[in-house]
This record gives structure tokens, sequence and C-alpha cells, in this order.
């Protein structure tokens, strides 16, 4: 399943060296004329066709806000080697997106919406995590080392979500404020659980 997205950023590496692509427009459009190309041709085994669909969905409707590159190397990484191998920030980008799956709804908040009067709070029966985009960006490194603990506010099947988050080498800590709760790695932790 990653050959495809090995052989994509490949190319895109080459085509970079020998200076075809520099600007990030420049790496999008090779990305969907490659990406096109391999879909014509039939390159790869019919299984990768949704994610080559999706990836020139998403580039030719983002343009080179897509960042087609840093999603085939999301998407390759999620399809080899041990997860628990990743960095904190992209085990808890893959937890959000299995909980998507699972049915979970996702949102990043602005301060406004997660402090504020108007606060958005998550309703118990359906099955809903709201981040804060800025406690977000805070809570990791630059090399997606979680540096802080990280608040989450939870609606719905919390046990459910917690044992997907355990699966992916996350912790959910309870507070004394529901439905507001804290995630912590389990896979070195820098900081403390208390």
């Amino acid at each position: 399943m990653g050959i495809l997205h090995r052989c994509a950023l490949v190319a895109l590496h080459l085509a970079r060296r020998e200076g075809l692509v520099q600007s990030d427009m420049q790496k999008n459009l090779f990305l969907i004329r490659w990406l096109a190309t391999a879909k014509k041709q039939r390159r790869f085994d019919r299984d990768v066709t949704p994610d080559i669909d999706w990836l020139l969905q998403q580039g030719r409707t983002l343009g080179s806000r897509a960042k087609l590159p840093q999603k085939l190397d999301y998407l390759y990484r999620s399809c080899t080697g041990a997860l628990h191998e990743q960095s904190d920030l992209f085990r808890l980008t893959y937890a959000l997106e299995s909980a998507k799956e699972a049915g979970f709804a996702y949102q990043l908040l602005s301060d406004k919406s997660w402090h504020r009067r108007h606060a958005v709070s998550p309703d118990t029966l359906s099955n809903t995590i709201c981040l804060s985009k800025n406690a977000l960006e805070q809570a990791f490194d630059t090399d997606g080392h979680q540096t802080a603990h990280l608040p989450v506010k939870i609606g719905g099947d919390i046990a459910a979500l917690a044992e997907l988050l355990t699966q992916c080498g996350w912790q959910l800590i309870t507070t004394d404020n529901p439905p507001l709760y804290l995630l912590l790695t389990l896979i070195n932790p820098s900081i403390s659980a208390g």
C-alpha cells in the first residue's frame, strides 16, 4: 500500500534535484500530473485508486494549500513502520483520523469558541472531539514531540475513544471539569501525568 506514496515522493525528490520543481505551486502541479499519469497508466493496484483520487481532488481543489508532499508523507508513514516509532503529533493526527472513521466528529476551535461565554461544549450523546487550536500549537515542539498537556473536550462514547487513543500511544486523563480531559503521550513522555 505504501508503494504509491513512496514512488510519488521519490519522483518529487528527483524532480527537485533536477531543478524542475522549486516552489510549492510547482510541487503541487508536478504531483497532480504524476498522480494523474499513474492512474491513467494503471501503474498501481486498484486498492490505491481511492488514495489517488483523493490526492488529485485535494491538489486540484486547494492548489498549493493542499500540501500534497506532506499528505503523501503522512499516508506513507501510516502504511509502513510501527506507529509507536512516529512522533507524538503524527500519532495524534493518526488517532484523530481513526476516530473520524469510527464516527467521531472533530472540531478545531478558536480561543473564543474554547473559553469565552459562547464556548462550545460537546453533547454527551454525540461522539465529538474538540481541540483548542492555540493549545494544539503550544503543546508540541517543531519535531512533533509533546511539551505540554493537551486539553480536549469530548462527548459521546468516551471509553471507545480512550481505547483508540491508547492503541495510538495516548492516555486520556480525566479532570474535575467534564467534558474536559487532558491528552498525554504514553511513549517517552517528557511531561508527567500529574
